[in-house]
Parts: structure tokens; C-alpha cells; sequence
């Protein structure tokens, strides 16, 4: 098909479904409605003579021609996008990255005025979520994860390792008896805390150093309301370094017996085709690690 004869808009609605997953995503996206997006969808596949998606309208499959089609498109779409801002002088120089919450709130945003000193004019957008990662769907330039092992899904991504997780009990100042802890098992005088989101951190961690408590104890639902109840005071509770160091160097926390490792890495992930911007900001993530 030559270039005057490309039906744009109908590529365009395909795009933003194919990536999107969802004709409603799409047309939000597009600002058009529902049934403008899959009109076009449907003269597009008039049009090449093929079929592009299969399924019921709530849960389309893209078929082997949309998938052949999709990449190209995404990367063309990008170019223009791109060139229009560079020639009107908008040039938006945008990271989308997606992170799960507390390492977002505990680690990552304390640390992102040194990235925003460094690259003023890169913007750094961020989306607190633990989805599967795939970057063909979904707007993401990185994504930050905790690996534990066989993750197929991160096949097509680039991996940076960025941390491995260490975990010990931490308690607030308050709650240390006076001579401190001796022994593990002085931490059964406490409240014991726990996270849903790691429900076996405790006994793990007591078969590792050997230690015998009873484990009962209240539950929070995630770790960001766990390690505000520990440094409030509320009990004992396992917790990553990563997520209680500046605690720790504050004062906040204490950790009496350290941290062991966890068998857990935090890595960073981005596409193969990764641009400069990206590049900066995994770079800068692994000298944040490092320090």
C-alpha cells in the first residue's frame, strides 16, 4: 500500500488497542469513544483483508497479523511523535517508571532530587504498581522489580541487577530493653508484626538464625503500613534494609541482630531498544544502589 493511500487514524486506533490490551484504554487514550475506536479497527482490517483481533470485545486476542503489525507501528507512531515536538520546540523528555509502592515511597523518592539535580530536563513520572511487565502494552520506560526466580515473563526485557535483599527485625528505639537484646528470643516480649505480602518473612527468618517464637501476631496489608507500625512503636517487624535504612540512620528504627539475606533481588527492567534518557536513569539507579 502506498504512503497516500495509509488509512492513519484507523493504524492509529489499532495501535493504541493492540498496546492498550482494551478498546476502552484506547479510546481514553485517543479521546474518542468505544465504538469510534472499533469502527476503525474494523475498516482497518477491511482494508489489509485480514483479521487483527479475535475473542469476545472484553477479552481480544490479538491475532499473528496484529502482532507482526504492532511493533513497527509503535515505533513509528514514537518517531512522529518525537520529530513534531523537537520541530515546535515541546520536546517532552518523560520517564514513565513502574514500581511497586514501598520501595517507591521508602527508597526511591527520597533519593530522586540527586537524579533531578544531575538531568534537570528529564521528568521522571512514576506508577506504583507490581503488574507483569511488558513493554509492547504497556507505557513504561522502566520497571522495577523484586525477582525472586523464574520470571518468564521478563524474557524480552533487559535486566539490571540493582539489590540484593537483606531482612533482620527492626523496632523502634522506644521498645529496646534497657542492655538491649542478648538473644532472639528476648523478641518474644514484644508484639510480633506481619505483612500479608510476606507472610512467611517471620519463620524464615527464625529458622535461619535458629530462633524459636511464638509467631502470633497482628497483620497489616502492606509493608509500607507494617514499617510505619514498627516505627511507631506498635511491636517488632521483618523488614528489607533496603526499605529502613534511612530509618535506621535516623534513628527511627533499630535493628539488633542485622540482616541476612533473603534468597530476593530488586532488579531494573527496560526494553532491548532503550533510549539515552532511560540509559541515565538505570545508570543512576545502580550508583544509588552501590552507595
Amino acid at each position: 500500500m502506498k504512503r497516500g493511500a495509509l488509512p492513519l487514524n484507523a493504524l492509529r486506533a489499532f495501535e493504541a488497542t493492540a498496546r492498550n490490551g482494551k478498546m476502552t484504554l484506547a479510546a481514553d487514550e485517543l479521546g474518542v469513544t468505544y465504538g469510534a475506536v472499533s469502527r476503525q479497527v474494523r475498516s482497518l482490517e477491511e482494508v489489509l483483508g485480514v483479521t487483527l483481533f479475535e475473542g469476545p470485545r472484553n477479552r481480544l486476542r490479538p491475532t499473528d497479523a496484529a502482532e507482526d503489525l504492532l511493533p513497527s507501528l509503535t515505533e513509528a507512531f514514537d518517531g512522529i511523535e518525537a520529530a513534531v515536538n523537537r520541530v515546535t520546540g515541546q520536546e517532552k523528555r518523560l520517564l514513565d517508571i513502574s514500581c511497586f509502592g514501598t520501595f517507591v515511597l521508602r527508597w526511591l523518592i527520597p533519593r530522586l532530587y540527586d537524579f533531578q539535580n544531575r538531568h534537570p530536563a528529564i521528568e521522571i513520572r512514576m506508577t506504583s504498581e507490581d503488574i507483569p511487565v511488558d513493554f509492547r502494552r504497556h507505557k513504561m520506560d522502566i520497571a522495577i522489580r523484586s525477582d525472586q526466580g523464574g520470571q518468564d515473563q521478563w524474557a524480552d526485557a533487559v535486566v539490571t541487577p540493582l539489590l540484593q535483599d537483606l531482612v533482620g527485625p527492626v523496632v523502634s528505639p522506644s521498645l529496646v530493653p534497657e542492655g538491649g537484646f542478648h538473644d532472639p528470643a528476648a523478641l518474644a516480649a514484644l508484639p510480633i508484626l506481619h505483612t500479608k505480602t510476606r507472610v512467611g518473612a517471620w519463620p524464615k527468618w527464625c529458622a535461619s538464625v535458629g530462633a524459636s517464637l511464638p509467631l502470633d501476631g497482628q497483620y497489616f496489608e502492606h509493608f509500607y503500613f507494617l514499617l510505619e507500625a514498627a516505627t511507631a512503636g506498635l511491636g517488632v517487624a521483618i523488614a528489607p534494609h533496603i526499605l529502613v535504612q534511612d530509618d535506621l540512620r535516623a534513628g527511627r528504627l533499630v535493628a539488633p541482630f542485622g540482616f541476612i539475606p533473603s534468597g530476593i533481588a530488586y532488579v531494573a527492567l527496560s526494553p532491548p531498544n532503550a533510549g539515552k534518557d532511560s540509559q541515565a536513569f538505570l545508570t543512576w539507579l545502580q550508583a544509588m544502589a552501590a552507595a
